[in-house]
């Protein structure tokens, strides 16, 4: 451990002289590593590199658009190529290892012959298939083959919508709207200026709990960088000061350009979550998946945890007052402590169930619900026919009575929040333990909270230890300063 903090400190002394022109609180250190702008996701093949990339890459597939760059085509559907292929290529990647998606400028006279071997006839093309299959291999169009062209995907959600139905899921639907939902929640908390002494409290343990269990790698990564930075953006004596609202609108700006799910995170792209209307679905479905995905991730020892910190954010932070109301409700009629991960999700599920029962009838009453996504219990009998014990009845008060296999429900919650929205959740905890616990502490001091459970703390350590540890350092040494510095 000490040798590992040594290197840590050996790093921030050699990035010292850059980090000290930088401002604390802004995005300074996740700047100094990795650059303003992004690189292109998709990586560049030639004759020269094709067979080996194809070759020695762990993906299940790979994708390669043979484009031209002369093509105005090309050119335009570049920014849709690369908006899914961030997606699954690159440290921000949110399903990383699934697909290697590629390209190959078939205009370059190196490419014409591997251009040639893959039966190129117009730009873009795009070929899919395992990796294996076109390192040192060839394409016919009317050759059976394990590598297929993709016929629809001219936009990215047409590609997404093909890449799903080819692999039989709905992984990236789903993970992009839970990126939308979450930053959309804190764009509403600045917005409406909803940070103050009582609910500084349940904004960082609701942060803790993203940065441990939310199932996008960059989500994870922005709140972590959000929670390092929290004392700087809201200080804990900020409402005795008389400079609160200087203060409040700087955290504000530097948050906003921090943004917490990076600012690849896709904005008014509601896919998964799309309704047939403008005001229907969208970011309360966005926000309930997300919920549900947190909650199937969550250790048994995080359960108490994570409903307190879930209860505490929707009462202090969700800004319909009515759902507000009913959600505290629910929270408050809980009189023991959860204390496994099924407690949890089986009563968030049932609290989604008991919501959507009585938006049916209101929206039934004024029709104002979405026609085509009318709201139900979860899940239906063809979703999942082993979580109902008896097919379902109606009580004299027109409610659904239905004997659930909990067992089951929770079997099913946990393939489908759980399984399909998989970002590389667990990277290694077991083995990152030792290295990343006093990150993990030093995090968790930095935000005065008393407690905090291990998954989260360990989360806390791994989802930041790229730019964690500097910043941890960089901060320290700052409020080391401060102290050191004479008052006036």
């Amino acid at each position: 451990m000490a040798s590992i903090l040594y290197l840590l400190f050996l790093l921030f002394l050699f990035s010292f002289e850059a980090a000290e022109s930088l401002q604390v609180g802004s995005r300074s250190i996740l700047r100094a590593i990795s650059g303003p702008d992004p690189p292109d996701a998709a990586v560049d093949l030639n004759i020269t590199n094709f067979d080996s990339v194809l070759s020695d890459s762990p993906a299940s597939f790979a994708i390669v658009e043979f484009f031209a760059h002369w093509c105005p085509a090309c050119r335009n559907y570049k920014p849709h190529y690369e908006k899914v292929a961030r997606l699954f290529n690159g440290r921000e990647a949110v399903h990383p290892g699934i697909i290697l998606m590629t390209r190959v400028d078939c205009a370059l006279k190196i490419n014409t012959k591997l251009c040639d071997k893959f039966s190129v006839g117009h730009y873009p093309m795009l070929l899919w298939g395992p990796p294996s299959k076109f390192a040192s291999g060839s394409w016919e169009p009317k050759q059976k083959s394990e590598i297929i062209a993709i016929d629809d995907g001219r936009t990215a959600d047409r590609l997404l919508n093909w890449i799903n139905k080819k692999m039989g899921r709905h992984i990236v639907r789903a993970v992009y709207d839970v990126e939308e939902a979450t930053s959309s929640a804190f764009d509403i908390i600045l917005d409406h200026k909803m940070i103050n002494s009582v609910t500084r409290a349940p904004l960082i343990g609701f942060l803790q709990l993203l940065v441990a269990h939310h199932p996008s790698r960059r989500c994870r990564k922005g709140s972590a960088e959000v929670l390092v930075n929290f004392d700087e953006f809201w200080p804990s004596d900020l409402w005795a000061s008389n400079k609160q609202e200087a203060i409040v609108s700087r955290g504000k700006d530097a948050i906003q350009s921090l943004r917490i799910c990076g600012k690849e995170a896709p904005r008014g792209y509601w896919i998964f979550c799309r309704g047939s209307k403008n005001e229907t679905r969208g970011f309360s479905c966005g926000l309930w998946v997300l919920l549900h995905s947190v909650s199937v991730r969550i250790e048994d020892g995080e359960s108490q945890f994570a409903f307190r910190s879930t209860c505490d954010f929707i009462h202090n932070f969700f800004i319909c007052q009515e759902c507000r109301q009913h959600f505290h409700e629910m929270c408050s009629s809980i009189t023991s402590p959860f204390k496994k991960t099924a407690d949890f999700a089986l009563w968030l599920w049932t609290a989604h169930n008991q919501v959507n029962e009585r938006l049916m009838k209101e929206e039934a009453d004024l029709k104002t619900g979405d026609p085509k996504f009318p709201k139900m219990i979860w899940p239906p009998k063809q979703l999942c026919p082993s979580c109902y014990l008896s097919p379902p009845s109606r009580r004299k008060d027109g409610s659904m009575s239905i004997d659930w296999n909990r067992d089951e429900v929770f079997k099913f919650l946990v393939g489908y929040y759980g399984k399909m929205l998989v970002s590389s959740n667990k990277d290694s905890f077991l083995e990152e333990e030792k290295r990343g616990s006093s990150l993990a502490d030093e995090v968790v001091t930095s935000t005065n909270v008393v407690a905090v459970p291990l998954g989260a703390a360990l989360g806390i350590a791994l989802a930041s230890c790229a730019f964690g540890a500097l910043a941890c350092f960089w901060r320290s040494r700052q409020k080391n300063r401060k102290q050191r510095r004479p008052r006036s």
